[in-house]
Formats: structure tokens, C-alpha cells, sequence
């Protein structure tokens, strides 16, 4: 999902782990129409584990912890549950360890859709996703709403009674440990030593330190390595112009031919299959999107196959582009050597971004790359080097899907 988005339920019982790689904790709120708790006994954490409807499940520290939410039994008069999510560590921020949300069915373990909010720095707490009522019916909306003042702000925010001890004036709210739910009078008290804190916005994020964080196009050519994110801007401006996606590959055994088929797979808002480009359809989306054409061996220098993609002429539909390469003669990437993708401008033929894949697994398919378009319009690329057992690109669909 990308924020803003959002999907119905099909299911009644849903859970949204929340993970990262650091200690998270995360909460539930349940609110009324005007947005707010009826009481602090509807904001649902570690110590106060259940409400109406919604419940807290612990990950003991090793897997996401995680809200559960059954609709059918939240109370009339709640229209939203939002989840929220906060470092552990006192004062940490998101910088560099954007979580992810994946929203589950209770009862059958599907997957319904996974949300990782973009763009992060200051934040020290999130409102990741909602599950909210509309027209009878529940849904769930991506939301990636930071707050620069912990937990804190995010409670205070929806109506949730807080006491802390007095902080320095000049120090953000940033509690060590989750907000206490305080007992609710009628008229929440304010507290005389510390004036509940209004949500602050976050401020512009900062560079990030090197290995951590996005980064941008501002320092010339960026070379990925797996699971790393760079940020398709330059100049402080998105990059919407004609880009080639090259990719290339040789053969690990000298006078072997290596037939390898690269696609690029579109997805929708919902990680809906839009088309795939592929040797057997050369341009999709109305040319936006177009492939060089097949090659049988691998053998010769330079991109080995090429997809060009016009980012400033794809259709709203499309937010996510997959990158895969495939063997449909059934060799495995064990016998490929130098497999590597890289961004080209294609107006200047600048290299922009390059991924070399450094390992190698016994299948037939791998997922090179993702191109994902955030809510501000520019375009994230991340390195992804996963392999799958599939010989054509309409068996990289489903693991695709999954992957953005």
C-alpha cells in the first residue's frame, strides 16, 4: 500500500503486526466520529492489553507485536482504530528503520496487504495504518503520520489523559517507556507540571548517516546493495523524465550460453497486477513502459536486455514496478555469473543507480529491483536480489505482489 491508500476488509478478524528492526511498541486507539477516545481505557498497549473489540499481542521479542482487531465486536459509537507504533529506545527516532505494517486475516493467516510508511527522519511515533468504518462496511487506510514528540503527542492527540514527569521546557516529549493509561475523569485534568503536547510536525529529515536511511541522486551514481532504498530526486526535484532499467548477465562456465529473460511486472495501489512487460510484449501501458527484445546468450558486453520506462507518463494506476529476470530454459543462478541492474537517465545515458547481485541460489527466477511512486509523486528504487522458482515472469506475479 502507499499512504493515503486504502482496501475493504474481507475478513471480520484482522491482526496488523508492526515490524522493524529494532523493539517496537505498538498501540491501538479506538476513536469516535469526532476522532477522539471515549475514555483512556480505549488506548489498547502492553499494559492495557485489551478493550472492546481490540487487543494488544505481545511478539515476546521475537516476532512484531501486533493489534488485533475483531469489528464485529467494536461497540456502536467507534467509527476507527488507528495503530500506532513507537521505538522502544527512549529518544530513538525512525531514521533509517522504517517499519512495516502487514495486515493479516486471524483465522486463516492470508496476507491482505503490507504498508511501509516512506520518507522517514525525526519521527518518534507513527500512526501507521487505521481500520476504520464507512458506510457499514471496515477498511483499512495506509496513513504514515509522524510525530516528533513520542508517543506522547499521539495519545494527547486523541484524547488520552498523560502524566509525565516535568521535562526540561527545552526537551521534546520522548517518555522512555509507553504512556501510562490514567483513569478518565469526565473532564480529562491538565496536569499543572507538564500542558499536554500538541502534535508536533516532524521536521525535514536530516542526511542520513552513511549505511542508514534513504538517500538521493544529489552525489552522482548510487550503488545499492540488497534491501537498500534510494530516492529518485535530484536537485531537490522528483525524477519524472525517460529512465532505462539495463540489466545483465554472464554465463559462470566459458562457453556456455545463458538464455535469461528480464520483465518488468506493474502493480496498482493494492498491489493489483496492471501488466508485465516481457519478449513477448514489447510495450505495455500505452508505451510507457518498453522492452529492448530478447537476448539467447548472455555472451557480449554491456545491458543484455533493457526496459525503458517514461515515469512521467505512467498512468495514476500504476505505483509499483517489480524487476525480474527469469530462466526459461530451466538453468539456475548458480550457473550466472555478474548478474547486476542499474538505472540509466536516458536522455544523458548517466548510470544513476546500479545493484550487483553478489549471490547466487539453485532457482530459475530472481527479483532484481522494485520501483515503488510515494504519496509526494517521486519514485523509490530498492535493490532486492530475492529468488524465486519460477521460469516465466507470470510466475513472479504473486511473489512480486508480496514483495512491494
Amino acid at each position: 500500500m502507499t499512504p493515503g491508500s486504502n482496501i475493504p476488509l474481507s475478513t471480520a478478524r484482522v491482526a496488523v503486526d508492526v515490524a522493524a528492526p529494532v523493539r517496537l511498541d505498538v498501540s491501538g486507539l479506538l476513536l469516535t466520529a469526532d476522532g477522539k477516545v471515549r475514555s483512556d481505557d480505549d488506548f489498547i498497549f502492553y499494559n492495557q492489553p485489551s478493550g472492546p473489540g481490540v487487543t494488544y499481542r505481545s511478539g515476546g521479542g521475537t516476532a512484531p507485536d501486533a493489534i488485533v482487531v475483531d469489528t464485529a465486536a467494536v461497540p456502536p459509537g467507534i467509527e476507527k482504530i488507528v495503530v500506532t507504533a513507537s521505538p522502544d529506545a527512549a529518544g530513538q527516532t525512525f531514521q533509517g528503520i522504517e517499519p512495516t505494517a502487514t495486515i493479516k486475516g486471524v483465522d486463516d493467516g492470508s496476507v491482505l496487504a503490507t504498508f511501509t510508511p516512506p520518507q522517514l527522519g525525526t519521527e518518534t511515533a507513527l500512526v501507521v495504518v487505521e481500520i476504520y468504518l464507512r458506510n457499514g462496511a471496515w477498511k483499512v487506510r495506509a496513513v504514515g503520520q509522524g510525530y516528533a514528540n513520542g508517543l506522547a503527542g499521539i495519545a494527547t492527540d486523541f484524547g488520552v489523559s498523560v502524566e509525565e514527569p516535568a521535562a526540561p521546557a527545552s526537551a521534546p516529549v520522548q517518555p522512555a517507556q509507553p504512556v501510562q493509561a490514567m483513569p478518565a475523569p469526565t473532564t480529562p485534568p491538565v496536569d499543572p507540571r507538564v500542558a499536554p503536547a500538541p502534535p508536533v510536525p516532524a521536521a525535514a529529515p536530516t542526511a542520513p548517516a552513511p549505511g542508514a536511511g534513504k538517500i538521493n541522486l544529489d552525489k552522482g551514481r548510487v550503488s545499492l546493495q540488497k534491501n537498500q532504498t534510494v530516492s529518485l530526486v535530484k536537485g531537490g526535484q522528483p525524477l519524472l523524465s525517460q529512465v532505462k532499467m539495463g540489466l545483465g548477465w554472464e554465463p559462470a562456465f566459458r562457453g556456455k550460453d545463458i538464455d535469461l529473460d528480464a520483465s518488468v511486472i506493474a502493480f496498482g495501489p493494492q498491489r493489483n497486477h496492471v501488466d508485465s512487460c516481457y519478449f513477448g510484449k514489447l510495450s505495455i501501458v500505452n508505451g510507457a513502459i518498453k522492452h529492448s527484445g530478447d537476448n539467447l546468450t548472455g555472451e557480449g558486453g554491456g545491458d543484455d536486455e533493457v526496459i525503458v520506462v517514461d515515469l512521467g507518463r505512467l498512468p495514476q494506476e500504476v505505483t509499483g514496478l517489480v524487476f525480474t529476470v527469469n530462466s526459461f530454459s530451466g538453468q539456475k543462478f548458480t550457473e550466472v555469473a555478474k548478474a547486476y541492474c542499474r538505472l540509466i537517465d536516458a536522455a544523458t545515458g548517466e548510470e544513476l543507480v546500479r545493484f550487483d547481485l553478489t549471490n547466487a541460489e539453485a532457482q530459475t527466477g530472481v527479483m532484481m529491483a522494485k520501483l515503488i511512486r510515494q504519496f509526494s509523486g517521486e519514485w523509490d528504487m530498492t535493490a532486492m536480489g530475492d529468488f524465486v522458482k519460477s521460469r516465466t515472469v507470470r510466475g513472479m506475479v504473486k511473489p512480486a505482489a508480496q514483495a512491494l
